[in-house]
């Protein structure tokens, strides 16, 4: 398969996280003979500095023409000031929009070396597997926005339409047909019409579903289930602004951010990114997580059906976290991988498992990550 994707490489530790999926996916490429082509572009903080803006318009047409776009991440603390209003996190949110992407698609599990790095009990979240559809591209984060100039008040609009809910609907019921046929909608319908909007159109989509069970669960109600019992969990569908904050939450259930992969699907596009942060005190010291952004390329080549593929990365990535060979967040001991460290294992084990693991089983773990 020929692939032209777009790669965003962004603020802080984006960089360096997005050359470990380049380099892993171009160990796909050459394994199973596809033709991926890379163009690189500015987004966020570095494209304010350079062109004045945090999405050039030269960035948003690399990323219409690309077949996919491979994100890193965006932010720098230069621009935390409240005043300041051209902010790189909007070089993000203008891309969303630009290119329709309306569902925001996050998958969460645990991994079972990886349990005891959780803050969560590990007989509450042992074998938690479910996946985060959040509807992406409106609600109160692109309602209309007012602010009196003396400071004295300020609003936020959330507004929806039937389309915009169906559209993403749809999506988490196909989701959910495939995997353990269980639905639970997120709302906040005994305050918010946008809630009841919600529940109206998920109820009527519901009977296209027949084989899909629903529930209903009001925000601060999910928001405990989840570290109480998560394995209650299949697919969940929500809003945008609830999306965002659960999404973060779930995200400690598998002992770190740096796990927690991310889709963001449109009609004609699709964006692949890490759901953490750029971290940017850690940028520039090869101990960022790369794990997010490589299970993000793995959900690229899924969305494309390239399964075998997809699942070759995931596998190796369960290797890495089985021998260890994980950066400072997951591995606290002295032996642990740098970022380019874990990229090469994860590409050499694509490459040639065999001779991978022959290495790792007689030499120590501190040579084993220099491949």
């Amino acid at each position: 398969m020929n692939l032209n994707i777009a790669v965003l490489p962004g603020d802080g530790v984006g960089p360096e996280i997005a050359t470990q999926a380049v380099k892993v996916l171009n160990a796909i490429a050459q394994k199973f003979q596809h033709n991926f082509t890379f163009t690189h572009a500015l987004v966020g903080a570095c494209a304010i500095d350079e062109a004045g803006n945090p999405l050039p318009d030269k960035t948003l047409q690399i990323c219409k023409n690309a077949d996919a776009i491979l994100f890193g991440a965006v932010g720098d603390p230069k621009y935390n000031d409240l005043e300041i209003k051209n902010r790189p996190e909007q070089g993000l949110l203008k891309l969303r929009k630009h290119l329709g992407l309306f569902a925001d698609i996050r998958p969460i599990k645990t991994y079972e070396p990886l349990i005891h790095k959780s803050p969560i009990k590990e007989k509450v979240i042992v074998n938690t597997d479910f996946i985060i559809y959040r509807e992406l591209s409106s609600g109160i984060y692109y309602g209309e926005k007012t602010a009196a100039k003396d400071d004295s008040s300020a609003s936020d609009t959330c507004f929806y339409t039937a389309k915009e809910i169906d559209r993403i609907t749809h999506l988490a019921f196909k989701a959910a047909k495939n995997r353990r046929k269980k639905l639970t909608l997120v709302d906040k319908s005994n305050v918010l019409e946008t809630s009841r909007l919600w529940r109206k159109r998920v109820n009527k989509i519901a009977k296209e579903y027949p084989d899909v069970k629903v529930y209903f669960l009001h925000i601060d109600s999910a928001a405990m289930q989840l570290i109480i019992n998560p394995r209650k969990f299949d697919v969940i569908l929500t809003e945008n602004l609830f999306g965002d904050i659960l999404s973060d939450e779930a995200s400690i259930i598998s002992g770190s951010i740096g796990l927690s992969a991310s889709a963001s699907i449109g009609e004609n596009a699709v964006l692949f990114e890490p759901v953490h942060g750029s971290y940017t005190k850690y940028a520039g010291k090869n101990i960022a997580n790369p794990l997010a952004t490589i299970l993000s390329a793995a959900m690229l080549l899924e969305h494309f059906k390239l399964h075998e593929e997809a699942d070759a990365i995931r596998n190796a990535v369960e290797k890495s976290i089985e021998y260890h060979i994980t950066t400072p967040d997951l591995n606290s001991t002295k032996k642990f991988a740098h970022t380019s460290d874990v990229g090469d294992f994860i590409t050499e084990y694509i490459l040639d498992k065999k001779s991978v693991l022959y290495d790792i089983e007689n030499i120590s773990l501190g040579q084993s990550t220099i491949i």
